[in-house]
């Protein structure tokens, strides 16, 4: 059969209404404003990267290796980070770069998040986020709020029925509604 260049099948659509979900919530202004994240480029994507781990962690993995959802979301937070240094200027040369400092900075906030959230203490977490978000040393209030908020995402993303995710449903918890 002829695939027409143009059209979109339900997989992308679904990794599009994720992402989109993802993008959303990150930009949640109860973040901004009730929590004290700073309003940086570099905060907002780790308010991407926070809430895109939450979601990859839960998609299950298959013998080791992310499960096709989860590389098709990575994959589409990728394309749009690389779009967004585009359109803020960032040449050509430089691009590749900055993915790869990107990519590394998930990475290892991956590795953190995960390690804290399997801990019972809240410490690690508040640790993370206020390195990672905030950029200090000393946990801001923001930052035991924001640790709450994803032991709650987790917590729902955890109760989801099998495969919601990968048909593109979930509503994150209400930033707003964490204390």
């Amino acid at each position: 059969m002829i695939s027409l260049p143009f059209r979109r099948s339900g997989q992308t659509r679904n990794i599009d209404a994720l992402y989109g979900m993802i993008v959303a919530q990150a930009r949640s202004r109860a973040f901004y404003l009730g929590y004290g994240v700073p309003d940086t480029v570099s905060a907002r994507l780790d308010m991407i990267v926070l809430h895109l781990v939450l979601l990859l962690r839960q998609l299950p993995s298959e013998n080791g290796e992310t499960s096709p959802t989860g590389q098709r979301l990575f994959d589409r937070f990728c394309r749009d980070i690389d779009d967004n240094f585009r359109e803020m200027g960032v040449g050509d040369l430089a691009v590749p770069k900055e993915m790869q400092r990107v990519a590394e900075a998930f990475y290892g906030r991956a590795k953190v998040y995960e390690t804290a959230l399997a801990s019972d203490s809240a410490a690690p977490l508040e640790a993370a986020v206020t390195r990672n978000v905030f950029g200090v040393v000393q946990p801001p209030l923001g930052a035991r709020r924001l640790a709450a908020y994803m032991r709650e995402a987790s917590r729902r993303l955890d109760g989801q029925e099998p495969g919601a995710l990968a048909r593109g449903k979930f509503e994150f918890p209400d930033p707003e509604t964490i204390a």
